[in-house]
């Protein structure tokens, strides 16, 4: 069915903009509401931006009027505890609120496996597994999943993301790596990832999709379902040239701790352990009800991604 009204938060963003390219290339005939606080980028015609703030719900009035489906992938991620809560938490609110007064019928929502707090975790389906955040951004986007929940929406808990756009995961690896030059206690965690295109497919396909896609509700894991093993990772980003390989040291994970507490750098040794020890999920069941195959996995998608992370591996995030 051509024209279809959707309306997309966070459009400009790392993985909203890949949403909104897929969104395109499915359903040629589709008009796309962009909601944005920031110029957005130049967009087909059937692209519509409309100028609101999550973190001021009076500008969310009118957004989703019309609209057959809400893709809410807008979020603040940054240490400020007071705008974590005013767009995460009550922003999501009063964007649900808005989506019930409008009638849509499909909500999508963006939320993040950070919500588990520190693991090891190792295979755990969303259901198996209690939320223990342990940031303001982590607990915010936890409380503000209850708000997409109450509207009958769907939460889509992601793992770590990959692609080009992505100046967290990786930048954080070569942080991390400058200072603890070795194999991170064999290399052996594993951890759930997804790329940002794969991701964007699982998205369009819930938003769009019929049958099990579009009754999908509650809470559901949204990266490949086989975990990667931090040396693969390593490797694969030393073989496009991102990242140098690393010695054949091998320091137990004592010593890592040391060596990243020792060295200056902007990696936290919270994040060190997200990124090198075991933090995997269970996705099968969302790419099952999205009818659709998650592909080869992120590390065959790296070389699209190449270029990106070689001009910009070690930057700190801006």
């Amino acid at each position: 069915m051509s024209g279809r009204q959707v309306v997309v938060t966070g459009a400009t963003g790392f993985v909203g903009s890949a949403v909104l390219r897929r969104l395109l290339e499915r359903e040629p005939g589709i008009v796309l509401r962009v909601v944005s606080r920031t110029a957005a980028p130049a967009a087909p015609g059937s692209v519509h931006r409309v100028g609101a703030d999550l973190a001021e719900p009076a500008s969310l009035r009118g957004v989703c009027d019309g609209a057959d489906a809400l893709l809410s992938l807008a979020s603040y991620i940054g240490p400020d505890a007071g705008r974590c809560e005013a767009v995460n938490t009550a922003g999501t609110a009063a964007l649900m609120a808005e989506a019930r007064r409008a009638g849509v019928r499909r909500v999508v929502h963006l939320s993040t496996c950070a919500v588990y707090g520190p693991g090891p975790h190792r295979g755990a389906d969303a259901a198996e597994l209690a939320p223990a955040p342990v940031s303001p951004a982590s607990a915010s986007r936890l409380a503000g999943e209850a708000s997409v929940l109450a509207a009958g929406g769907l939460v889509l808990r992601a793992g770590l993301v990959l692609g080009s756009g992505d100046r967290w995961v990786v930048p954080a690896l070569a942080d991390a790596f400058r200072r603890v030059p070795a194999q991170w206690d064999g290399g052996a965690g594993l951890a759930s990832f997804v790329d940002a295109d794969d991701l964007a497919r699982l998205f369009t396909a819930f938003a769009l999709g019929g049958g099990t896609a579009a009754r999908a509700e509650g809470v559901l894991h949204a990266h490949h379902p086989e975990p990667v093993r931090n040396r693969d990772l390593m490797h694969a980003l030393a073989a496009q040239g991102v990242l140098p390989e690393r010695p054949a040291a091998d320091w137990p994970w004592s010593r890592c701790v040391e060596a990243l507490a020792a060295t200056p750098g902007w990696v936290s040794e919270r994040q060190f352990t997200l990124l090198a020890r075991d933090h995997w999920y269970r996705a099968d069941a969302a790419w099952g009800l999205a009818g659709i195959d998650p592909g080869p996995g992120p590390l065959a998608r790296l070389g699209r991604a190449a270029a990106w992370y070689r001009e910009r591996g070690a930057v700190t995030p801006g």
